[in-house]
């Protein structure tokens, strides 16, 4: 009897796991594509279950999961920047994350059920000192998100977006369920994958305390409602949800199935986009409110993300400025202000070059480490390698510099027009001097200035769709 219980269980958690979540995607039931999508990466669930390593899993007998088709390519994205470590053990970061996560569901006050008089109280057990210090001053541009991801023991986004959330008191004016925002905001930063260089939870906390400084501008913060900023800040958080460390050109040719379900369009920015969705859905975040409006949000939400395709830059440049020539952006209007929240989030997509040094240097090693190691396993599986992602023919100031001349500064001088502030002047301070640290970096060239600008605004161009930038 007591086995026949066990496997019922079992029976029934399977059907769970497919029923409700693949990883961080989470689609309608009606979508029978979709279905077939999310029952295919189930197996990461169990995988995390039995805490087994893919080469332990295949040495015993079991395949590992294949997130693409290729005929010669299977890659577990959950590993693929992974270092390689012995069978069976757990990474230290892991094991003080669970046991973060965990003092913060057990010593809470509020999630105990104790009365409460400010909603801050349920930060107060989960900071230490520093970081309550830190998050003191979260509004300034040289907040280190490096730090703050130390003191909160690689908890930065959960933490910074719970603060934030209180600070705005989006919390109390949407009726937000405590409980539902924390179980969000822990399965938003447990769906980035922290294996990867750059494209991780602290690359959307970074994004999340920049969307921060930029709401607090003064244009922005007399005409944004609390729904542009509530939209703002959740854009920010899942802007990159799930993103696999690898570029579109990557997912294209070989044949990935996230690829084929979006038609080779914006594949990675509707990916997150419907993760995002996905995860809201399944906490209920705003079950509470008319379907009608949660649906709206989810739209907006992404129109938001959509905007940080790096393709369609241009695109939403030019609109900008020929806003600001003809001098008739009006934040009274709703859809003029959501097209100034998509600028925001752009820009505080790829602010590190406007970082200061410290900072903005770690960021450019991490983003080239995930280009280079993309076009490693290029080269191994001979296919061809994506721009920018051969290190044999590309150098960090390469490509830091020309990513800066020809994305970030182009950007920034117009949102600078619009928002003439300290805080912008100051991030173009920080442009110009950290592109002279690049150049002054470089290597003698062999060709002449001319060529070397050529090769840059070359490269600039073939940027990849959905990059380590984007």
């Amino acid at each position: 009897m007591g086995i026949s219980v066990i496997w019922s269980v079992i029976a029934i958690l399977v059907r769970w796991i497919f029923s409700k979540r693949r990883g961080a995607i989470s689609y309608d039931s009606s979508d029978q594509t979709a279905l077939y999508i999310r029952m295919l990466g189930a197996c990461v669930i169990f995988k995390q279950l039995f805490s087994r390593d893919v080469r332990v899993r295949s040495q015993v007998g079991f395949e590992p999961e294949r997130r693409g088709s290729h005929p010669y390519l299977g890659v577990d994205f959950r590993t693929l920047h992974s270092r390689a470590e012995s069978a069976g053990s757990i990474p230290a970061r892991r094991i003080r994350r669970l046991f973060s996560f965990q003092r913060h569901l057990l010593s809470s006050r509020f999630l105990r059920g104790a009365p409460h008089l400010n909603p801050l109280h349920i930060l107060d057990e989960d900071y230490c000192g520093q970081a309550k210090c830190m998050l003191e001053k979260v509004g300034s541009w040289n907040f280190d998100i490096f730090l703050f991801d130390r003191l909160t023991n690689g908890n930065s986004l959960v933490t910074l977006t719970l603060y934030l959330l209180s600070h705005y008191g989006l919390i109390e004016l949407f009726q937000l369920d405590m409980v539902k925002v924390h179980r969000f905001l822990v399965l938003v930063q447990e769906d980035y994958h922290n294996h990867n260089p750059y494209h991780n939870s602290v690359h959307a906390a970074d994004v999340t305390q920049a969307m921060h400084c930029y709401l607090k501008e003064p244009k922005l913060a007399k005409s944004l409602t609390s729904c542009d900023i509530l939209l703002g800040l959740l854009a920010a958080v899942t802007h990159d949800l799930d993103h696999p460390g690898v570029n579109q050109p990557f997912l294209i040719k070989t044949n990935h199935y996230l690829a084929a379900l979006y038609r080779n369009t914006s594949v990675l920015e509707n990916h997150h986009w419907r993760s995002a969705v996905g995860l809201l859905r399944e906490t209920e975040l705003f079950s509470h409110l008319p379907a009608e409006d949660s649906l709206n949000m989810e739209r907006q939400l992404g129109s938001l993300i959509l905007a940080t395709d790096i393709s369609r830059q241009n695109e939403y440049l030019s609109k900008f400025r020929t806003h600001l020539d003809q001098e008739d952006l009006c934040l009274g209007n709703a859809s003029h202000r959501h097209f100034v929240l998509q600028m925001a989030l752009k820009c505080a997509d790829i602010c590190n070059p406007c970082r200061p040094w410290e900072l903005s240097k770690q960021w450019s090693e991490k983003v080239t480490e995930e280009f280079f190691h993309q076009g490693d396993i290029e080269k191994k599986h001979k296919l061809e390698v994506s721009p920018l992602c051969d290190s044999e023919t590309n150098s960090i100031a390469d490509v830091q510099i020309g990513f800066m001349t020809y994305v970030v500064e182009p950007l920034f001088a117009e949102w600078a027009r619009f928002s003439d502030t300290r805080l912008s002047q100051t991030m173009l301070g920080h442009l110009c001097l950290n592109k002279a640290s690049w150049n002054a970096m470089q290597p003698e060239a062999s060709g002449s200035s001319e060529e070397l600008e050529s090769e840059q605004e070359a490269s600039s161009r073939a940027l990849p769709q959905g990059s380590p930038q984007s």
